[in-house]
């Protein structure tokens, strides 16, 4: 396996954090964006550099050298209420960290996106779409996960709806929503992060929640 040079931002957050000590124990360098005084908190075994991700001038420089840029930067816990905050973080983020990754020539940029079309959650789901779109007209190669809901630590209600999500897969006519739709475990997006790091495509690749399910 060739070790890659990583560039991630959103690296103390709830998937970033879990992900940095995975990919630096399988021998990747791994360069992490965090506050200043947020240092600290990032996993060990990775460099820490300070910058702001909505200003990708403020760090475009060590993102130099790097083959591989994985974006992580979200609003926790989102919801309806949230929507400006989408716009203002979630998109305008991955806009400038799109940017910054096609001056400094990425070899391969992954996304973490959200399942779509959806019923609900409109706002979160334009916004990261709007980020997949910024992505696709740069040209980079790019992988693009596109989970519902993420099961973890902290993040267990969903489970109650597995007996819906199993009767909807039963019909046709609601069968391919209830794969799209149905939550993923963080193990899971952890470990397809991985492979996709470890698997770089040429052009782009969209990884949808059975996708994800499956490794």
């Amino acid at each position: 396996m060739q070790p890659h040079r990583v560039f991630v931002t959103g690296g103390t957050g709830y998937i970033g954090s879990r992900l940095i000590p995975i990919l630096t124990a399988r021998g990747h360098d791994v360069t992490a964006l965090t506050r200043e005084q947020s240092k600290h908190k990032l996993p060990p075994n990775c460099r820490g550099v300070a910058g702001n991700a909505l200003d990708g001038n403020s760090y475009a420089a060590t993102v130099e050298g790097s083959d591989t840029f994985v974006h992580l930067i979200g609003v926790s816990h989102p919801s309806p209420a949230k929507a400006r905050q989408f716009i203002e973080i979630d998109l305008k983020s991955a806009g400038e960290a799109i940017r910054v990754a096609s001056a400094a020539r990425i070899h391969h940029f992954v996304y973490v996106s959200v399942a779509h079309p959806a019923p609900v959650m409109r706002a979160y789901v334009e916004a990261r779409s709007a980020g997949e779109q910024l992505l696709r007209e740069s040209g980079l190669n790019a992988t693009i996960l596109r989970p519902w809901y993420v099961l973890g630590p902290g993040h267990r209600w969903p489970y109650i709806l597995f007996p819906l999500y199993a009767v909807a897969r039963l019909f046709p006519a609601t069968h391919d929503s209830a794969e799209r739709l149905a939550p993923v475990t963080l193990s899971d997006v952890l470990r397809s992060l991985g492979a996709a790091v470890e698997d770089p495509p040429t052009g782009l690749r969209i990884l949808e929640s059975r996708q994800i399910r499956r490794g």
